[in-house]
């Protein structure tokens, strides 16, 4: 080290000492973003550090923590999914021991008043609205994947812990890369203050994308533009165009005359799996994960894996795995091993490859991500859910498909979604550069692979919203006016009156020119612009009266062709059916408009409606017809025809004009009296004036729905606010302003401490006493439809336990349908219907039954449930219930049933590997 670099580290120690021990610890050099980063939290500030996945910006929340235990303060880490908490506090364990590190989740409390405590962000949201002690000894936060904010049915827990925060607690937020750091950095200092936004878009491991095309690897870029833009690899482009003719015949095509020869070309056969996975480690390109949009699907793959005889694994590390999987489900039951799975799924680990979804066992899922990132696993088959932010890079990301069903409709992944699929490739410290693979399959184009790849714009959009549960914690804690000016802090609104600036420069723009067009089309005789209202107006009457004469002639038409009977000849006015018809049949419906079955002279047969005829339609002779008459038949086509020309009848000459009302109408006549009269009428420049005044009306128009727009977005968040606390007050939740509208009764701090999707539902069913009564099991199955929602829609209407079981859901769906109408009412967004479709297999668990027959019986019901699934919504109902108990006490019957219920379902498989 030369004595100048000597000088700058000693400055660099002295200057920051905390980070300067802290980076001793560390076993690699820090990156210029993370030591910036660290700077500023060592120096006060706040800090927001957007940077690629696998970037390594964990240091900086990790350096947070350090902090915390250097001054002897607390440091919350928070995190969006109990996958990453627990994964986290393993991590910080293992750094600062346990007795110094503590675990928060929905089901889970391990030494909670440690010094450093990780949790989900709903866990700080609930303890910064219930008040509690611990937030006062707080220094640091760190709110780790905090662009989970922009999750629509989540992201609003991330603004309101930012919001309610103390001012003293420094906030280290850690995001993804997103195009518009700066604006929610501002945001930040706006509502934080001093945040330094840290902005690293380098990726320490080089990312090479390729396509695979059969049996073939193409990168998929090949050189750049005189722009410095990449070029879409030519020969990439060449082959897949080449196979796209040969394999995709012309739509429609049926080969030969006749259609009995093959299409063109033949079928094209995408690798397999298993051939990929071959391909992969014959490059030295595994570990990998190849992601695949479907839970079916990942199970699938590994099952074709191992039935092939795939084996990635040494017999060392087929040792090794044997050991871990022990290890990790040593609690699981023996007797529910089978109905698991656990077989299958143990030889497929032993081989090297493994699945990785929601739908999996929780012990099975944290098995498979210690084996990956030991490297014991050497592929694993994922659904999208492995993306956020699990730590479990690859060397290699392979994608099956660029499309994925998002809960409603199967869409094109984004370019951000690409981005954070394809990020996990490359380890940091372990590979030189990591490899994005595309499966191709005819159809798909490298352009789109292309742009997906290239494209660097996905903005952080907020999707906050108030809900009842937010709405009566801020009543409460700050009282309704400082809620309302809260809720106007927040980034929602913070996007939402950017959004208008450039509306209401367009507004200003307009007044301007709207002061030009009235000067042009000023008149010295008069006021123009009331000449040209009236003008207007009578343009308007004009054409209503039109509208209603024609209103009249359809509805004349429609009554003519009423009396119209089997053999009339009419005559059709106009169109390219014109002529003489004869009518088969009156074509008569009770509800609907007359459309009879006509032959015409010109051996047309069809059904002819009001639109056809522009007056009253009147039979003009009468034609014998047959009993039968086939209008299918050509022959019976051609002889109506000839009847029709043989009858001597003719059709009337010329259109019948029909007057006009206009000129009975008063209203009418008095406005062209006023414009006749005015004195701008008899203007030389009257044209002129009017033209001017048009162009002035247009944009005035144009204007006022700019203004309309503007005032809508302006302060939205604040009337959603006051929609939902005069429902709340309405319902007695909120004192009303006779009593003190700042209050929140009884009721409403119950609602309070209620953190569901269905919060007021819940807090309905307490107050109506609807699940008084009920037993243990009971009480689980009914309080599950306010958590359970099927995957599938339009499934079969789920059945339910008889008796007390259906008493309560009817009850309770009937309290849902009366809180919807109200909701509907004052314009708020909908409670979900409750989904009795968890009912019976989380009874049958509470009572007692064995995970194999709780499984086979709701497969035999057409209700399927993995293990996992089945683990997952016992989880979420055993939540509830424990808010309901500890609303409402074990005193109450109601709340010493939740418990007992709670008691009963956390066992076997739900119990095991809680943490």
């Amino acid at each position: 080290m030369t004595p100048a670099e000597s000088y700058t580290a000693h400055r660099r120690r002295t200057a920051h000492p905390q980070l300067a021990g802290f980076a001793e610890q560390m076993s690699f050099e820090l990156d210029s973003f993370q030591r910036t980063a660290c700077q500023a939290l060592e120096s006060g500030h706040g800090v927001l550090v957007c940077a690629p996945t696998g970037a390594g910006k964990t240091v900086v929340g990790e350096f947070a923590v350090h902090m915390a235990l250097a001054e002897g303060r607390k440091c919350f880490y928070t995190t969006p999914i109990k996958a990453l908490s627990n994964q986290k506090y393993a991590d910080l364990c293992q750094r600062h021991g346990s007795e110094a590190v503590g675990l928060l989740t929905g089901d889970t409390s391990i030494n909670g008043e440690a010094q450093v405590v990780v949790m989900t962000t709903e866990v700080l949201r609930n303890m910064l609205y219930a008040g509690s002690s611990t937030i006062d000894q707080l220094g640091y936060v760190v709110m780790d994947e905090v662009h989970y904010l922009a999750d629509r049915f989540r992201g609003a827990v991330w603004e309101e812990v930012i919001l309610h925060l103390p001012e003293y607690v420094q906030l280290a937020s850690l995001s993804a890369t997103v195009s518009n750091a700066e604006e929610f950095g501002e945001w930040l200092v706006e509502v934080r203050g001093d945040t330094t936004v840290v902005v690293d878009e380098h990726r320490p491991v080089p990312l090479w994308q390729h396509m695979l095309v059969g049996s073939r690897m193409f990168d998929l870029f090949g050189g750049e533009t005189d722009n410095r833009e990449l070029k879409i690899n030519p020969n990439l482009v060449r082959h897949t165009q080449e196979l796209s003719r040969v394999h995709s015949p012309p739509r429609g095509s049926k080969g030969g005359p006749n259609g009995k020869n093959k299409p063109r070309g033949s079928k094209f056969f995408a690798p397999s799996r298993v051939d990929v996975l071959d391909g992969l480690n014959s490059s030295g390109l595994l570990p990998a994960i190849v992601f695949i949009f479907s839970r079916a699907g990942c199970d699938a793959a590994v099952s074709q894996c191992v039935r092939a005889g795939l084996r990635l694994t040494s017999e060392a590390e087929l040792a090794e795995i044997r050991e871990v999987v022990e290890e990790r489900t040593s609690n699981l039951p023996e007797d529910d091993l089978e109905v698991l799975g656990y077989w299958e799924w143990r030889e497929a680990l032993e081989r090297g490859v493994g699945a990785h979804h929601a739908g999996l066992l929780p012990a099975f899922k944290e098995t498979v991500e210690e084996l990956f990132v030991r490297g014991l696993v050497k592929a694993v088959f994922a659904t999208e859910t492995l993306a956020l932010g699990i730590n479990m890079p690859a060397r290699t990301v392979v994608l099956e498909r660029l499309v994925k069903f998002n809960g409603e409709a199967h869409v094109d992944l984004s370019p951000g979604e690409y981005t954070q699929l394809t990020g996990r490739a490359g380890r940091r410290g372990i590979d030189v550069e990591g490899h994005a693979v595309v499966v191709w399959k005819p159809g798909m184009d490298p352009k789109q692979v292309a742009g997906l790849a290239s494209t660097r714009t996905y903005p952080l959009r907020s999707s906050f919203r108030p809900g009842y549960n937010m709405a009566v914690n801020l009543v409460n804690r700050v009282g309704t006016e400082q809620a309302r000016e809260l809720l106007e802090q927040s980034f929602a609104q913070f996007q939402a009156d950017r959004s208008v600036v450039g509306m209401s420069r367009r507004v200003e723009r307009n007044s301007e020119a709207l002061e030009g067009y009235a000067e042009s089309m000023h008149c010295e005789l008069g006021d123009f612009e009331e000449y040209f209202q009236l003008r207007r107006r009578i343009s308007e009457r004009e054409k209503y009266l039109s509208k209603q004469n024609k209103a009249s002639q359809r509805a004349e038409a429609a009554k003519s062709l009423e009396s119209l009977r089997k053999g009339d000849v009419i005559a059709i006015p106009a169109g390219r059916r014109a002529g003489l018809a004869v009518v088969i049949d009156p074509g008569l419906e009770p509800m609907n408009e007359p459309r009879p079955l006509v032959v015409t002279q010109d051996r047309w047969s069809g059904r002819v409606s009001v639109a056809d005829f522009t007056t009253p339609v009147q039979p003009l002779g009468k034609l014998k017809l047959p009993k039968h008459v086939d209008t299918r038949s050509p022959k019976s086509r051609r002889d109506l025809a000839s009847s029709l020309r043989n009858t001597d009848i003719t059709p009337p000459s010329g259109r019948k004009k029909r007057s006009s009302d206009t000129g009975d109408d008063e209203e009418l006549a008095s406005l062209r009296r006023a414009m006749r009269s005015h004195p701008c009428h008899g203007c030389d420049d009257r044209e002129s004036h009017a033209r001017w005044a048009e162009r002035y009306e247009r944009l005035r128009s144009e204007t006022e729905g700019l203004r309309r727009k503007v005032a809508a977005t302006t302060h939205s968040l604040a009337r959603s606010f006051d929609r939902i606390t005069a429902l709340l007050t309405e319902r007695g939740y909120l004192a009303d302003e006779q009593q003190d509208e700042d209050s929140v009764t009884e009721y409403g701090k119950r609602l309070s401490r209620l953190y569901s999707e269905s919060d007021l539902l819940a807090a309905e069913c307490l107050r109506e006493e609807t699940w008084r009564g009920l037993e243990p099991a009971e009480l689980a199955a009914v309080v599950s439809s306010l958590v359970y929602e099927s995957r599938r829609e339009g499934a079969m209407a789920p059945q339910v336990p008889s008796g007390s079981v259906s008493d309560a859901l009817d009850a309770t769906w009937r309290l849902w349908a009366e809180l919807e109408d109200d909701e509907r009412r004052h314009k708020i967004d909908r409670t979900r219907e409750p989904d009795p479709g968890f009912a019976w297999p989380v009874f049958r668990w509470a009572r007692g039954e064995s995970l194999e027959r709780v499984l086979t019986a709701a497969e035999s019901t057409g209700n399927e449930l993995s293990a996992g699934d089945f683990v997952r919504w016992c989880r979420q109902v055993i939540d509830l219930l424990d808010q309901v108990r500890d609303v409402v006490g074990t005193a109450d019957p109601v709340g010493g049933a939740a418990a007992k219920a709670v008691t009963a379902i956390r066992r076997g498989v739900v119990a095991a590997g809680a943490v």
